[in-house]
């Protein structure tokens, strides 16, 4: 277990219904077969276990099976799935996935959907009886509250950027089935409960608010919400992005909260829960929370000979050619995130097998086809479940909101001062190419767009129309792989209207999933998203 941040490990244990106390010498197991018996009044060590209910849901949302990672990077343009000799295929889902043919039933989508709502439904329940007496809290209970509310809010965050009009429901007892509310509406819901309860929120930013929302996690929120507010209202609110970024690079300066680690890697690796530049994750561990299962779905079989992996993996996913070709080579972030070309067996020096930069197509592919995400640490002796925790928000990200809203609002000299500020601790080969200008992101993208057919776009597109298309090249360098791609090309206006690999230009209808048939047969208050059966 991971000993730094032990006591939430333990957060997620108590979900099942253990609720611990800690003492001088030992970590002392206290079981309840009720959370809420009459006699239980929860001290300060156990607020923990009354919040994990609500935080634990997020290990298989965000980077498990069918999760947020997949919704957002297989329907994106640098990550697919592509039919393998040892299958893969799977009814078809990851094709669709990637051409933007899904439906209403497509398991991603609807496991996203039935994710947040579990974790929604947490939360209200829980606010309910803190509120009601039902669990008595002595003290913090107005920040107790505050926190849930706060993951309510971002559970309602992502059903908004991906399924845009859904039912806002803060009530557990609710007698009626709920009302649909637009996609405008859920990002007023947003906005004005993370303003409420901002005051609070815990300032500290150490081991006791790792993978909570703290005051800092929450102004991240808030500066995506504001960043993406022109795609949700089509509304901009630039101005509010960069407030709410520079109150967090305010207290990274003032206090030290927040950092560049200087090595991109360190932020990815096995045991990153002390990495200062990550401001909210979510934690996972290889044995007691082993939902995060990327490195499996990406590594071929044969790596299990590479990594000494006590699991097969299953070789799925892997980069868009395309968007490998985007890279500077002297850009350490390509050799950081991607395994490629020769793997060996440590032990015997055997080549294993040789990751090319090439896929067939999406409905076949050989199993050395496409370069593998490498940019979570896989250790020697790796499980099925990895113990590297999901940056949801890092400093990099703040630096980039904020420059990412100065270009827009007419001062990209000073966004190119922070794209800078991010570029130099990856290019220590070439450490003038780290600097960029105003100029610079004024371009339009590297990446070339078009219809890929067995290794040749056939229909060229090209980025070169893409306003602040560079910019866009910029996140896609600093972010790959960490489901931020899905949202970030439906900003810049890609997502409908550029080709990649197999996928062709889709309908704006499809910059939002649709509500699962099963919600609709359930509740005769919810309509279908426009463009959907």
């Amino acid at each position: 277990m991971k000993k730094p941040y032990q006591l939430f490990a333990i957060l997620f244990i108590a979900a099942s219904g253990m609720l611990f106390s800690s003492c001088k010498k030992q970590l002392e197991e206290e079981v309840y077969s009720e959370i809420l018996d009459d006699n239980f009044t929860p001290g300060s060590g156990d607020v923990i276990a009354l919040v994990s209910p609500v935080y634990s849901v997020m290990r298989p949302m965000m980077a498990g099976w069918q999760g947020y990672f997949d919704v957002q990077e297989e329907s994106a343009d640098c990550i697919i799935t592509p039919a393998r000799p040892r299958g893969w295929y799977d009814g078809g889902t990851y094709q669709r996935m990637h051409r933007h043919l899904w439906t209403s039933t497509e398991g991603q989508p609807v496991q996203l959907w039935n994710r947040c709502f579990n974790g929604i439904n947490s939360a209200n329940r829980v606010i309910d009886q803190i509120t009601s007496g039902e669990i008595p809290v002595a003290t913090g209970k107005e920040g107790l509250i505050a926190e849930l509310r706060a993951a309510r809010a971002f559970f309602y965050y992502i059903l908004m950027d991906n399924h845009g009009n859904v039912p806002i429901v803060t009530d557990p007892s609710l007698a009626d089935l709920p009302q649909q509310s637009t996609r405008a509406q859920v990002y007023e819901f947003v906005v004005k409960e993370l303003n409420e309860i901002l005051p609070q929120l815990s300032v500290k930013a150490d081991k006791t608010t790792y993978g909570r929302f703290n005051k800092w996690a929450v102004k991240a929120l808030l500066a995506k919400v504001y960043l993406n507010a022109g795609v949700y209202t089509g509304t901009t609110q630039w101005d509010k992005c960069i407030a709410e970024c520079n109150d967090i690079i305010a207290e990274a300066n003032t206090n030290g909260s927040f950092v560049l680690e200087p090595v991109y890697r360190d932020v990815f690796k096995t045991n990153n829960e002390n990495s200062k530049e990550l401001i909210f994750t979510v934690p996972y561990d290889e044995i007691f929370g082993t939902e995060s299962v990327i490195h499996m779905k990406t590594l071929d079989a044969s790596m299990q000979q590479v990594f000494q992996m006590q699991a097969q993996p299953w070789g799925g996913n892997c980069a868009v050619p395309q968007f490998i070709n985007t890279y500077d080579a002297d850009d350490s972030r390509m050799k950081d995130s991607w395994i490629q070309g020769p793997q060996y067996n440590p032990t015997t020096g055997a080549l294993v097998i040789n990751f090319v930069n090439t896929v067939t197509s999406i409905e076949t592919s050989a199993a050395n086809h496409g370069l593998r995400i490498g940019k979570y640490e896989i250790k020697q002796g790796m499980r099925g479940g990895a113990s590297n925790d999901f940056p949801i928000f890092r400093y990099a990200d703040v630096l980039m909101m904020k420059a990412e809203s100065l270009l827009r609002t007419g001062k990209s000299d000073d966004a190119a001062v922070l794209v800078t500020q991010v570029r130099q601790r990856n290019f220590k080969s070439a450490p003038a190419k780290a600097t960029v200008t105003g100029a610079d992101l004024l371009k339009g993208s590297s990446y070339n767009y078009g219809y890929w057919d067995n290794g040749q776009i056939t229909e060229p597109q090209g980025g070169a129309d893409i306003q602040y298309g560079r910019f866009l090249d910029e996140l896609g360098w600093e972010f790959a792989a960490e489901a931020h791609r899905r949202q970030d090309i439906i900003r810049f206006g890609v997502y409908t209207t550029k080709m990649w690999f197999q996928h062709r230009s889709s309908n704006q209808d499809k910059t939002i999933f649709p509500i699962p048939l099963v919600e609709l047969n359930k509740n005769p208050n919810l309509k279908q998203n426009k463009g959907y059966n």
